[in-house]
């Protein structure tokens, strides 16, 4: 671990990673509310060409797709893997084996999707990785329910933060994702990473080398939290924070059989956060084709 970064032992011996705060001690088997264990769990890991263009550039984004999740959204397109666990264990010399062999593939980044249960074992693959000559961005790509002293021990680690900023109202989060605290964590959490390492900025190939890009979904019949979100990101950070305004949703897991949730989202619905983007003054938006 980076000195003056706890180590993993110590954050996952009474977890606190995320702000649920369960206590669990991960060393000895004990499980909190996301499921994860002592080592780190891995779904997938690929080259995705899909992000956003400054993420994904021409040469794709090296993607290491955690199991396990601090959060409970009823939408979740990837609920086996972050519901159900699926995926595989992996230790520090796998994990770091994984993202040398991206490097290898010509990728721009590694970008760790859903890391937060796993911080610490990412830690230390990624010092582990660096002492063996890997020099790519590392992207931190989060729901956005992290806890400060997670993104604390992060600080010098991480290039690129990816977070959600999925809400406002605490009734909707509570409804969509079991977190009805998310919008007093995740306003924390963008903060620290905006200091950390200020807004996306971008390397002498068009590609991302460091900063916070936020990301939003969009949810049917929901604009008005939408427009609620974007009001408060620009009053916090002002009209030059990168956001990326996604389109995608569609009512996987729960959501068909969830009041409201059951459709897609509109093309008149997506027009309309773009709308609200302009007139709060946003100036770098990535918006999707739906």
């Amino acid at each position: 671990m980076r000195a003056g970064s706890p180590p993993a032992e110590e954050l996952l011996s009474v977890c606190r990673l995320c702000p649920r705060f369960c206590g669990v001690n991960r060393l000895e088997g004990e499980r909190g509310f996301c499921g994860a264990g002592r080592l780190a769990r891995v779904a997938a890991v690929s080259v995705h060409p899909g992000e956003e263009p400054p993420i994904s550039g021409t040469r794709g984004s090296g993607t290491i797709f955690f199991s396990h999740c601090n959060m409970k959204c009823l939408f979740c397109q990837n609920y086996p893997i972050s519901q159900y666990g699926n995926g595989r264990e992996m230790d520090t010399e796998t994990l770091t084996g994984e993202m040398l062999r991206l490097r290898k593939r010509g990728v721009h980044n590694v970008n760790f999707v859903t890391p937060t249960p796993h911080a610490p074992q990412m830690m230390e693959a990624v010092f582990l990785a660096r002492e063996k000559g890997f020099d790519l961005p590392v992207v931190y790509n989060t729901n956005g329910y992290d806890a400060l002293e997670t993104l604390a021990a992060l600080d010098g680690v991480v290039d690129i933060y990816l977070p959600d900023a999925k809400y406002i109202s605490a009734e909707l989060a509570d409804t969509a994702s079991a977190t009805p605290d998310y919008a007093l964590h995740n306003d924390a959490a963008i903060s620290e990473m905006v200091r950390q390492v200020g807004f996306l900025s971008l390397g002498a190939d068009g590609t991302a080398a460091r900063g916070v890009l936020v990301r939003h979904l969009v949810l049917p019949g929901r604009v008005g939290e939408t427009e609620a979100v974007l009001a408060r990101l620009a009053e916090k950070h002002g009209p030059d924070l990168p956001l990326s305004l996604m389109g995608q949703y569609f009512p996987a897991w729960r959501a068909a059989a969830s009041d409201g949730f059951g459709r897609k989202v509109t093309r008149k619905e997506y027009d309309r956060t773009i709308e609200a983007a302009s007139r709060l003054g946003f100036r770098n938006v990535f918006i999707q084709e739906i």
